[in-house]
């Protein structure tokens, strides 16, 4: 009757939904990506100290930044101690997570079996 005036306000305010979910989806493959890197530093720091001598826990925790929840497992036997990293993936912010995790590897040669070398 009175013709298309507001109708691109209209359709804005009906896009709003779409595109906030799309930046959802969007920081949160961010994050995905984030909790990929974070897992395989710690994992590397981590077994970087088992190779030294040193304690592959707090290596590994002190790696990660300290919202994101670190699981490691050490296993500094053998010519490489080596470590796998787990990290939960965060939801929209670290400090929630979801029921899937991110493993990271780590490897490192024992320092202490070349000193004689």
């Amino acid at each position: 009757m009175r013709g298309d005036r507001g109708q691109a306000a209209i359709e804005f305010t009906g896009m709003i939904p779409v595109i906030l979910v799309t930046l959802a989806l969007m920081w949160e493959a961010a994050l995905i990506g984030y909790a990929f890197s974070v897992a395989g530093d710690a994992a590397d720091e981590a077994a970087h100290a088992a190779a030294v001598g040193g304690n592959c826990q707090a290596a590994a925790q002190r790696a990660a930044p300290a919202a994101f929840h670190v699981m490691p497992r050490c296993n500094p036997g053998g010519t490489m101690a080596t470590a796998d990293v787990k990290i939960g993936v965060p939801v929209l912010f670290p400090g929630f997570t979801l029921p899937i995790d991110v493993t990271g590897y780590g490897a490192a040669v024992r320092e202490d079996q070349h000193a004689g070398s």
